[in-house]
């Protein structure tokens, strides 16, 4: 994708944000590098790994991710025959074999408490550094310093011995009364690696030794007394042999490790994808961020709540939602009222997505997947390239109009701004001519009148409007979608403190022709508060409907439990009962083969077995009484309410929730019974027993062509059958407009299949109509595609 668009957009800023999180820097490059994908089976992989990422840091399992320093290079020093390494690139292994290990030890453990499926399958492929980690901790500690080995130990103790020895030497002629006068310090100093003694330069000659420097000033001389510089020459031998060792050490170790270089490279790209997958989780959290669901033909992109992210706590939240089959938003409203900042949240949400990062919304969000980004955001007026606002805005316009697919996305600020209004509103028709015409994905902010009506007609078009408080005049920066606005700008310039005669004056200038559309679009602002209002009035009744069936879930639960518990008290009486049974019958069998047969053996055989039915028989009839009362109460609950199941009796079938009535028993608890015109044989239990009152055996509301004038409610199921196409949607004006009046917001429309005519003139207007939240073909058991379902906001 263009650079420059991610830039416009803010992504880069929110990326280098993420990469923070990330605990290695080799991690943190390589997410600052990263752009946003197009193979909609991986993002899914990161979206997916960086999920389980926060379940797991939200547990008691939460491992701390180890951070390592830059061990990508020295894979290919380790592969070089005869290569060394430096002590800190072996600490840089061993760091990094440490923090796999830690991971590889975290994880499994999680998984097996925990559902983690896509970290668990990431950790898979990687190798097992423990081997490598050996070699590597028998030679670095994990502070970095080389461990005290065999081979350097006499070393050692021959460079402590000297420094003793120096040490020893130096503190004589600090110590010594005669040379108090004669040294400017009684503190050995450092120079050229030798330690030697600050000797004021007048009395230098009285320590004989080597001179290794001269203060700036001139008055003091440094002087390594000649007793030390043997001791002094050795120990540098020392240390240098000390060096020759430990290289010796390090190149060995390289050549240890070369066998493992393999698994080093293998296990690097793993540690990379699961720090910047912790990183991202991390961040979203941070954010109260959510994961984008996918999008198709029956779920269109969504967003709820969106924040851009960089405005932190200022930002308020908005919602898009496009309806099916729409490809263009169409953004108005007044100056500073956030339209920009829409469009950008919009673009900018779409490129997190396909970077695998969650984005600052409300779970439930979908957005789809893009290969292109064309954005026209900005004057992009350029004196060297003389080109003016409205040329610059033609040549981004111009690239995307030529490059654009269906899977892109084109983002149109301002368009038709510039120039002429009248030619701006034709071109920039024009313009969305040819981009629907592509199926491009656009949005576009605007201030013309003429987009705003272009936007109400097409079928391919959505309106949506940043709101204005009228009474402050000042924007609220919420988007309202299915609804143009106003630009406001006499209000915004009075409110800027412009001359009260100069807004006077404008507005007699604009009197007359547009009072009537700014009268229709506060009408329709109004209509979607009001629908708003009813929108969260449902919302808490669907939360009070949730909040029930929760309970009655728990209830569920809770029988089932006391059933299983039941029935594991019976199997467990069985058991005992069975395990008494089979052990006295075998001790009479033995006894019967032990000796002869007598009457008293065969007695206790007899009085064994009628015992054994005697107490099988009472065990059944106790199941039978308690059956019975059981039974009982069922025909009393019964006869309390007059229900139950015989021939005119009412009922309800479970599954389509039809109502019919039984016509005769047709068999064991099953019974024949009359939905409509259709007689029906089901399962008792699939049915319910309906008080007679509200049982009718007729279609629930049948429109008619010739009664329709007089119908004053909503039907729940709107016949158009017969029907001419002006007629059938005259009837569903009406049938909509009563729906929005009485707050009903499901119903069905028959239609038939025929030859489609009528199927897709219902389609086309309920696209267009701003209420419908969403609608769809029936299941092939209650219609198919010659009904639709229909559900509004």
């Amino acid at each position: 994708m263009d650079k420059d668009t991610l830039v416009e957009l803010d992504y880069c800023r929110i990326r280098d944000d993420i990469a923070q999180f990330c605990v290695s820097e080799e991690a943190k490059l390589a997410l600052k590098m990263r752009e946003p994908f197009n193979d909609t089976a991986y993002i899914e992989k990161l979206k997916n790994t960086s999920k389980d990422w926060q379940l797991l840091n939200a547990s008691q399992y939460a491992p701390a991710l180890l951070s390592w320093p830059e061990v990508f290079p020295v894979f290919k020093i380790i592969k070089t025959s005869g290569a060394a390494l430096t002590i800190e690139q072996a600490h840089a292994l061993l760091l990094f074999c440490i923090s796999a290990k830690k991971i590889a030890t975290a994880i499994p453990t999680a998984a097996e408490n925990m559902t983690i499926p896509h970290l668990a399958n990431a950790l898979r492929a990687l190798p097992d550094l423990t081997k490598p980690h050996a070699e590597l901790s028998h030679i670095i500690t994990a502070d970095g310093e080389i461990k005290e080995l065999p081979e350097l130990r006499d070393i050692k103790n021959r460079i402590a011995a000297l420094t003793k020895k120096i040490g020893a030497v130096l503190r004589a002629y600090t110590t010594d009364k005669r040379f108090v006068d004669s040294l400017e310090s009684n503190v050995p100093v450092l120079r050229a690696n030798r330690e030697v003694l600050a000797v004021k330069a007048q009395q230098r000659n009285k320590i004989r030794g080597i001179i290794h420097g001269v203060s700036q000033s001139g008055q003091t001389v440094y002087i390594e007394p000649e007793e030390a510089v043997n001791a002094s020459n050795e120990l540098m031998q020392e240390e240098a042999n000390l060096h020759i060792a430990i290289r010796a050490i390090l190149r060995t170790l390289a050549a240890t490790l070369l066998p493992f270089a393999e698994q080093f490279e293998a296990a690097y790209p793993i540690l990379l994808h699961l720090d910047q997958t912790c990183a991202v989780s991390r961040w979203g959290i941070a954010n109260n961020c959510s994961y984008a669901l996918t999008c198709n033909e029956e779920n269109p992109l969504t967003l709820l709540q969106a924040r851009h992210p960089l405005l932190a706590e200022k930002a308020v939240p908005v919602d898009v939602r496009f309806m099916k089959g729409k490809r263009v938003l169409i953004i108005t409203g007044p100056n500073a009222g956030g339209k920009t900042v829409a469009l950008k949240t919009i673009a900018l949400f779409a490129l997190l997505n396909q970077s695998g990062f969650p984005i600052p919304a409300q779970e439930g969000s979908r957005l789809p997947i893009f290969n292109d980004v064309f954005a026209d955001i900005g004057d992009g007026q350029s004196l060297d390239e003389s080109l003016s606002t409205f040329s610059a805005h033609m040549k981004k316009i111009a690239r995307a109009v030529s490059s654009c697919t269906e899977k892109s996305l084109v983002l149109l600020d301002e368009l038709g701004s510039g120039t002429d209004w009248q030619e701006g509103s034709a071109i920039a028709m024009a313009v969305l001519d040819e981009l629907i015409k592509k199926e491009a994905f656009v949005l576009v902010t605007t201030h013309h009148g003429a987009l705003k009506n272009y936007g109400w007609t097409h079928e391919r078009c959505i309106n949506a409007s940043v709101e204005f408080n009228s009474e402050t005049l000042m924007p609220t920066y919420r988007l309202i979608m299915g609804v143009p606005g106003e630009s406001r700008a006499l209000d915004i310039a009075e409110k800027n403190g412009l001359n009260a005669e100069i807004i006077k004056n404008a507005r007699a200038y604009i009197a007359g022709g547009k009072s009537d559309i700014s009268a229709l679009i506060n009408g329709l602002h109004a209509k979607h508060a009001e629908a708003d209002a009813l929108l969260q009035a449902q919302e808490a009744r669907t939360q009070l409907l949730n909040e029930m069936q929760r309970k009655v879930d728990l209830k569920s639960l809770s029988l089932r439990q006391r059933e299983h518990e039941l029935n594991c008290g019976a199997q467990t009486e069985a058991q005992r009962f069975l395990h008494e049974a089979r052990s006295t019958l075998e001790n009479l069998v033995r006894e019967l083969r032990e000796g002869e047969m007598t009457k008293e053996k065969t007695l206790a055989v007899r009085n064994f077995i009628d015992n054994l039915t005697e107490s099988v028989d009472a065990q059944n009839a106790n199941l039978e009484k308690e059956a019975d009362a059981l039974s009982k109460n069922a025909q009393s609950t019964s006869q309390e309410n007059s229900l139950v199941f015989a021939p005119g009796a009412a009922v309800l079938a479970a599954a389509s929730r039809r109502s019919g009535t039984i016509i005769c028993a047709s068999g064991k608890n099953k019974w024949l019974v009359q939905f409509e015109n259709i007689k029906i044989e089901m399962k008792e239990k699939d049915l319910k027993l309906m008080p007679p009152s509200k049982h009718k055996n007729m279609p629930l509301v049948t429109i008619e062509k010739n009664d329709s004038e007089k119908q004053t409610q909503p039907a729940y199921e709107l016949r158009l059958l017969g029907m001419r196409e002006a007629e059938a949607i005259k009837a569903l004006e009406k049938q909509l407009d009563l729906c929005v009046l009485h707050s009903v917001k499901n119903f069905s429309i028959i239609h038939g299949k025929g030859n489609g005519i009528l199927q897709q003139a219902v389609r086309d207007y309920l696209s267009h109509y701003s209420a419908v939240k969403e609608f769809c073909f029936a299941p092939n058991e209650d219609g198919g595609a010659g009904k639709t379902y229909v559900t509004l906001w």
